[in-house]
Formats: structure tokens, sequence, C-alpha cells
């Protein structure tokens, strides 16, 4: 189930970086519902790795969700084309900051990239407690970004 999952962040992940490829000054409700569902399963992958944590599970158990959280992490400043706000005719949580303070989206979005990745590299070795405090990290980190940039 858990790779299913992840293979299904994966895929919309490919989906957003295809939605992306189109004009960026008039972007498709596609983007946005793209993205949607791509923010929704980075919640589940978040929770289906906690919960791995919580039960001991080893932590090379997560490699895959890990590597799948870490390449949407990435791909996230991208997510957010100029225009792709609520001129796109879908309903959207991102706020208008996104794009009028866009180095200052850039910047949590780097952390949450970097921290990703991190949980990532973790997964490859044995280290429960720090694999476990790194998911606090990425977990803080989508915070920071969701407490300034998404409404709701």
């Amino acid at each position: 189930m858990k790779r299913r999952l992840t293979a299904a962040v994966v895929g919309l992940m490919c989906l957003g970086g295809t939605a992306g490829a189109q004009d960026a000054r008039t972007p498709s409700a596609d983007i946005v519902e793209a993205r949607q569902a791509a923010m929704m399963l980075s919640g589940v992958a978040m929770g289906s790795i906690k919960a791995a944590i919580d039960a001991g599970q080893p932590i090379a158990s997560q490699r895959f969700p890990t590597r799948a959280l870490s390449r949407w992490a990435h791909a996230v400043p991208g997510a957010f084309p100029a225009g792709s706000g609520a001129e796109a005719g879908v309903r959207t949580n991102a706020r208008p900051g996104i794009w009028s303070d866009r180095a200052g989206f850039d910047a949590k979005a780097a952390d949450y990239a970097a921290a990703a990745a991190r949980l990532a590299e973790l997964a490859a070795g044995e280290d429960a407690a720090a694999f476990a405090a790194q998911w606090a990290v990425v977990r803080a980190s989508c915070q920071s970004c969701h407490d300034g940039y998404k409404a709701g």
C-alpha cells in the first residue's frame, strides 16, 4: 500500500512537470489540481513515515517514500508558476504572497527540500533516532511554509 501511494505521488509529480511545461503565463486548472493532489499525497507520505517511526519499523522500509517526498520537495517551486493562483479559475489555498514574495517562498521551499533530502539520506542508514528527529525537521519546514503561504 505504501509503495502504491508513493508511486502515485511520483506520478503526480510527473504530471505537475508536464503541466509546468505549458505556457506559465496562462496556466491551466490542471497545474493547480496537480499540485493540490501532490500536496495531499505528500501529507499522506508524511503520515505513513510517522506511523512507521512510531511502530518501530526498520527505517530502511521508508527509503522509497522518503525519496519520493524529497523529489516532490525539490519540485515545489515549479508547481507555483506565475498566474497559478486564484486567477487560474480553480479554488486554491495558495496565498498571493507566493508570487509577491517569491524570494521568501523559494527560501522556504529550499529549506523543505534540504530537510526532505536529509530524511531520504537517513533512510539509507540505521540511525532510527536521527531519522525520527529529521522527520520532525521536515514536518516543521512544511508547517513553516504553510503558515506563511497557505490560506485556510
